[in-house]
């Protein structure tokens, strides 16, 4: 992500995600397991403004897929979310 970092650092904002994606979608952004293109992740936002850099990253690192995860579903403490099947619990 350092190439979409130093593309956000220099852009002009407030900036929308579409002048982001239309500017750096085709830029990839390196995950946990595998690779993303910045324009995917914002795209799941839907239209939007962004006031700065910092803001532009939020954003894009709210919004990326599974890629980005561990062992997706894995959690040995948080409850299981609603409408999902979870792990049995243990007592030691």
């Amino acid at each position: 992500m350092i190439e979409v970092e130093d593309r956000l650092d220099a852009h002009s904002y407030p900036a929308t995600t579409d002048e982001l994606i239309d500017a750096y979608g085709g830029l990839e952004l390196s995950l946990p397991n595998g690779t993303e293109t910045f324009g995917d992740a914002l795209g799941r936002i839907g239209p939007d403004t962004v006031e700065s850099a910092e803001a532009a990253r939020l954003v894009a690192y709210s919004a990326v897929g599974d890629a980005a995860i561990g062992r997706k579903g894995y959690s040995d403490r948080d409850p299981t979310a609603p409408g999902e099947t979870g792990h049995d619990e243990v007592s030691l």
